[in-house]
């Protein structure tokens, strides 16, 4: 007997070429799909679901592919249904409608690509934030306008009448793909060890090796590598939405330039902690510390501008000072701006500088006493607090009116605030 889905029934379990039903269809790359509209199949995939949280207390759920799970039955086209069985039940189950869900929102199907497409409370895995900030502090690609949606919580995806910002999951790196230091450090996957040529893998990485492919002992490569690093993890704890940080990506953690290694339970795969950038650990937990000090960086809601409502209001600046307009939102030249929130129920306004051009540029700041808080630029390892008691962050210096960022720069900045 075949003891597996495919022989208790193939038929039921499974979406079917409706053409030719002795074939699969692929929606997962994996050969076949399972077809949550079968209530049977449903009901194994939820007893499952809630097993987990009821007898080991999980809390929540990350569902690569999940475009898969949500699609329709093959004679109403495959496509995502957000009405559908699967989201409808988790909707209404009384123990997972609670728990963290959370979307891959694509597939490798036709249609598959949903990314702000599924229903509240779901979260979503935000590829465009991925795309936008390794392109605009690594290429110099893209607008201001383009990166600055992502830097507020993207939108245009998720639409700010029905979703929080904080569906969005902004990431830089994750499980598939280059890890962070390995981002700055090879310009091409190297997947051999793989055994599949090097086929295996995505080939767009918008990833830089700063003039020598994997690792090196030239003290400008290595400083260049450490900036962007620090550019990246700064933006993706600074933006508005939920963040995720891929694993050991807080102490450099390389996989020789593999992009695919799902299939290395070895040195590729594992961290390496006698190896660890305890630098670039103390920075992140520097950062997470001064989020965590600054209320107006853990805003929920969406920034608004200073016409309406209430919360946090975001004023967006060019590097001369003067309000941004169409034209420089639009541009391509320098990737420079800042960034003023400010939030009448809190006591701090924060100053986010960003310059992600090639070549130092000056900045004019809004008039007050600003006190730089946080930068990117690499620096060795502070002692340990006594105690380890909790990070406190005094300011590193007061900033003048006009000053200079180097380039791959990302400076914070606070005041008190100015009552109206």
């Amino acid at each position: 007997p075949t003891l597996s889905l495919r022989g208790i029934d193939n038929a039921l379990y499974y979406h079917l070429d409706p053409h030719d039903r002795s074939r699969y269809l692929d929606f997962t790359g994996c050969g076949n799909s399972l077809n949550l509209n079968q209530p049977l199949v449903l009901r194994l995939v939820m007893d499952g679901l809630r097993r987990w949280v009821l007898e080991y207390g999980v809390d929540g759920f990350r569902f690569d592919l999940a475009s898969t799970l949500a699609r329709a039955s093959a004679h109403d086209g495959s496509g995502l249904r957000v009405d559908g069985a699967f989201l409808s039940a988790v909707a209404q189950d009384p123990v997972l409608r609670g728990c963290v869900l959370i979307a891959e929102p694509w597939d490798l199907g036709p249609g598959g690509y949903h990314v702000g497409g599924f229903p509240p409370p779901w979260l979503e895995w935000n590829d465009r934030f991925r795309d936008t900030q390794r392109g605009f502090w690594l290429r110099h690609l893209g607008t201001r306008g383009e990166f600055a949606t992502r830097l507020a919580g993207s939108s245009d995806a998720f639409s700010p009448q029905r979703r929080e910002p904080t569906s969005s999951v902004n990431f830089i790196t994750a499980h598939d793909g280059f890890t962070l230091r390995d981002l700055v450090s090879y310009a091409q996957r190297h997947n051999q060890a793989n055994g599949e040529d090097n086929r295996d893998g995505n080939a767009h990485n918008l990833s830089i090796n700063n003039g020598v492919e994997g690792p090196s002992d030239r003290a400008d490569v290595r400083a260049a590598r450490a900036r962007q690093s620090r550019a990246l993890l700064a933006v993706l704890v600074l933006s508005l939405g939920t963040p995720m940080l891929l694993a050991g990506d807080e102490v450099g953690h390389t996989q020789r330039g593999n992009n695919n290694a799902y299939c290395q339970d070895n040195p590729v795969s594992w961290i390496d902690w006698s190896h660890a950038d305890w630098s670039l650990h103390d920075f992140v937990r520097a950062l997470l510390a001064l989020r965590h000090q600054l209320p107006v960086l853990q805003s929920r809601q969406w920034w608004r501008d200073a016409s309406a409502g209430s919360g946090c209001e975001a004023r967006w600046l060019q590097p001369s000072g003067q309000a941004m307009d169409v034209a420089a939102w639009n541009t391509q030249d320098d990737g420079a701006l800042m960034l003023c929130l400010c939030d009448d129920a809190q006591p701090h306004e924060v100053l986010i500088l960003i310059n992600a051009g090639a070549h130092p540029l000056s900045f004019t700041l809004p008039s007050g006493d600003w006190m730089l808080r946080l930068d990117n630029e690499p620096r060795p390892r502070a002692p340990a607090p006594a105690g380890h008691a909790a990070a406190t962050l005094p300011p590193l210096r007061r900033l003048a009116a006009h000053e200079t960022l180097p380039p791959t720069s990302l400076w914070v900045a606070s005041r008190e605030r100015i009552a109206a």
